[in-house]
């Protein structure tokens, strides 16, 4: 915030060095950006009032102009300027005159006339053209409507180029701040003076207000006030004012508009000043828009509203977007003769939502978003009712309009001072604790060395908490008279967690097999369930919401990983990679009473020329191995809308669903554009870690040799491998060392209905040697098992 120090010392008495001031209000929490110091470098600069201009005897596009300086003085200056006159009021830089910049200026010929100086812009005093009236851009600066314009004063003390202005970095936490009186609060205590308020005091005439004001959303709207002013006379404010909003960083535009701006960096409330005569109702009503209602807003813009928007209306018609920007249809212009002020407190929330949807911000809605003391609406409208009466603008009637439904609460914290002064660790007294609170203007009542009871102000909207008083206290005490401390308390080593070590073990499986990690966001769109064809009545389609999302693709929390997983496959695929084999660790969010359950979940996708069903089932088993996931059972899945029928399988353990994974749907290939077979699993990571056994245990190596033997089995086409294996397994008698499945064939030379299946089995002993006795015996139960629960033949052909 840009405050000029001229302006701050009409409510405190600052008598140090600006650049001093500047480093203590640092130092108390109120950080200074820069200090510019306005006049730098202008010398022998003064007010000039030209006499006579004369065309240029040498240059059509120049002309001589005879200057009056002061003292009876008349200098002539040469110039190319066009938009002066005789009689015009102009900044002369005299011979030997400096400017900022370095410019210096001296007496010289133009085209064989003399020129005994130059008549400057506003530019070249170092005045930003953006707040100057149209009469004086792109030529000299006209000084005709300014008051003190003295012939031959200095310029600096003529337009008040002499002061400082401090660029303060103000925190979102302080929105009391924002204004002059915020600023001066802060410099009060920081130098240990007294704060001046200006006195209010309204003059008002006879005639009696006669409006009616009525708020029809009062979680919206907690208050709205109206004062009227007629016999308005709209033209330039003074230029004290004018030079006040422009070091402030507000462009003059007439005096009823500059009031409100004025009042507004005053005192941190956003104003509205609506032309009476275009509110014909004699009534102001506070309501939400129509949903899609057009509205043309003061930079002329039509912009549609929704039905969550709050807006000014007269009972008839939207007439400005509360605490954002007023309407075209009532805006201030030359021909206005009655004024209508506004002074409201609106919601923080909504005011944000409504800038942010329409894509308006603006002075009043950066304050209302960060909060604005319900109390200050009602000083605002008398302070800016003042004004009018100062300027000599207007006459004010008697009275005030408003509606004030709902009423802002004292807030009452109890903290323990003690505790507050040990943890600050500085000699900090009782009396120096209550003394720093009342000059921040808290009240205090201290019951005890360890209670405290402290009203906080209605404009400190950030005090919450013991928290916050602690920061008063430290910051104001002084940070650099708080004693540094070394730590103290044990060092402990960082370690990871069981679970995070299991994480990196899942992760390191994964890419040592070929898989590549990816990382997506959590925030995915409610369509990602319909594309990866959800049914519509999954429990993942109790998703939760995000209250303000960036747009409706983030606007959920994902369920699942498979949509973020199939988008990064999309990409990969549309930037012609043939092969991508990806894995996602990540986390899904279950809704329930209270905050959500977050899942651990481990999502792979892949396509390519060799990539199937089994390359990916094969993944699965190799990292459930790795982390000592035993006991489950892979069982074919045909319902999973999501996979291709037949294609698919569940993994459950012991009764829980661990995951799935298979094939995905030629629908949802097609969705996510696709042009080829894709896979993708999603498992319960959390159900994995609780059921896995991470022991490793010592297995010497072999003493006695193994020997294998090959059996080719015809079977059905209906029985499953994994069937088969489970007899292998059963029947092993502690001599089946591992079996592969090496082969599975139909054919010509098989029977319809049956295929083949071939199997290496490899038998070993750890006490002695197999003989051919030992390995017949288990081998011939293992295949009369087959043949008597399975059906199943050893092939002959």
């Amino acid at each position: 915030m840009l405050v000029p120090v001229k302006w701050l010392k009409d409510y405190v008495d600052i008598d140090i060095d600006t650049v001093e001031f500047a480093d203590m209000m640092t130092m108390t929490g109120t950080k200074t950006e820069t200090v510019e110091f306005f006049g730098e470098g202008i010398e022998n600069v003064v007010v000039g009032k030209i006499l006579k201009i004369d065309s240029h005897p040498n240059a059509e596009k120049l002309v001589v102009c005879q200057v009056e300086v002061g003292e009876g003085k008349t200098v002539q200056i040469c110039t190319g300027a066009k938009n002066v006159s005789e009689g015009d009021i102009v900044p002369v830089a005299l011979d030997k005159a400096k400017l900022p910049g370095g410019i210096k200026i001296k007496t010289s010929k133009l085209r064989g006339e003399l020129s005994e100086g130059m008549m400057c812009s506003a530019n070249e005093l170092g005045i930003n053209e953006f707040y100057v009236d149209d009469k004086s851009k792109d030529g000299i600066y006209l000084l005709n409507d300014f008051d003190g314009m003295e012939i031959g004063k200095d310029i600096k003390e003529a337009l008040g180029l002499y002061d400082a202005v401090i660029d303060f970095e103000l925190t979102a936490n302080r929105p009391d701040c924002r204004s002059m009186i915020g600023i001066a609060r802060e410099a009060a205590v920081t130098i240990g003076k007294k704060i001046k308020y200006p006195e209010i005091e309204v003059k008002e005439c006879d005639e009696e207000i006669d409006f009616d004001v009525k708020i029809e959303n009062p979680d919206l709207c907690m208050r709205y006030g109206a004062r009227i002013v007629k016999d308005v006379k709209i033209g330039p404010s003074p230029y004290w004012m004018q030079r006040r909003l422009i070091e402030a960083g507000v462009r003059p535009i007439n005096n009823i508009v500059d009031i409100t701006n004025f009042v507004m960096l005053e005192y941190g409330q956003p104003l509205h000043a609506f032309d009476l005569n275009q509110v014909k109702t004699g009534k102001i009503v506070v309501k939400t828009a129509e949903n899609g209602e057009k509205f043309t807003t003061l930079d002329n813009v039509e912009r549609t509203l929704d039905d969550k928007m709050l807006v000014i209306t007269d009972g008839e018609k939207s007439i400005a977007l509360a605490g954002v920007m007023g309407g075209l249809n009532s805006e201030i212009t030359d021909e206005t003769t009655a004024v209508l002020f506004e002074g409201a407190a609106f919601n923080a929330e909504n005011t944000r939502r409504t800038s942010k949807v329409l894509g308006l911000r603006t002075e009043a809605s950066g304050r209302y978003e960060k909060g604005v003391a319900t109390e200050t609406s009602k000083t605002g409208v008398e302070r800016a009712c003042q004004l009018v009466e100062m300027l000599g603008c207007g006459r004010v009637l008697k009275g005030i309009a408003e509606d004030y439904p709902t009423k802002q609460e004292k807030v009452v914290l109890n903290v323990n001072p003690s505790r507050i002064i040990k943890n600050i660790g500085a000699p900090i007294t009782l009396d120096e604790f209550v003394k720093i609170l009342e000059d921040l203007e808290f009240k205090c009542n201290l019951k005890s060395a360890e209670e405290i009871e402290i009203e906080v102000p209605d404009f400190r909207l950030d005090m919450e908490q013991e928290a916050d008083v602690y920061e008063e206290i430290a910051r104001i005490y002084g940070f650099e008279k708080i004693p540094s401390a070394q730590l103290e308390g044990n060092v402990t080593a960082g370690v990871k967690t069981d679970k995070q070590k299991f994480m990196d073990k899942i992760k390191e499986t994964a890419t040592s097999i070929g898989l590549y990690e990816i990382l997506t966001y959590s925030f995915v769109s409610p369509k990602s369930l319909d594309r990866i064809k959800l049914p519509l009545d999954s429990a993942k389609r109790n998703y939760i919401k995000l209250l303000n999302p960036l747009g409706e693709d983030t606007s959920i929390m994902r369920t699942t990983m498979m949509p973020s997983t199939l988008n990064v496959l999309y990409t990969n695929a549309s930037r012609k990679v043939e092969q991508a084999l990806v894995f996602e660790c990540g986390h899904t969010f279950t809704p329930q009473e209270g905050l959500p359950i977050e899942n651990n979940h481990l999502c792979i996708g892949m396509y390519g020329k060799d990539v199937d069903f089994f390359v990916l089932k094969g993944s699965i088993e190799k990292i459930f191995s790795s982390v000592g996931f035993e006991g489950y059972e892979i069982i074919p899945e045909t319902n999973n809308s999501t996979f291709h029928p037949g294609r698919c399988a569940t993994i459950m353990y012991k009764g829980q669903y661990v995951g799935t994974f298979g094939e995905a749907h030629p629908e949802v290939i097609e969705n996510y554009n696709l042009t080829q077979r894709v896979y993708l699993g999603e498992i319960d990571l959390d159900l994995v870690y609780d059921n896995s056994d991470r022991t490793i245990i010592y297995n010497p190596l072999p003493k006695y040799p193994s020997t294998s033997r090959d059996i080719a089995l015809l079977v059905k086409k209906d029985v499953y491998v994994g069937q088969i294996e489970e007899i292998i397994e059963a029947n092993g008698q502690g001599l089946v060392e591992s079996y592969k499945l090496f082969d599975v064939y139909t054919g010509s030379q098989i029977a319809d209905g049956y295929k083949s299946v071939a199997y290496s089995i490899t038998y070993r002993s750890k006490d002695k040697t197999l003989t051919d006795e030992d390995v017949a015996k288990v081998h011939d139960k293992i295949l009369s098992e087959l043949e008597t629960k399975l059906d199943a033949k050893l092939r002959t052909n």
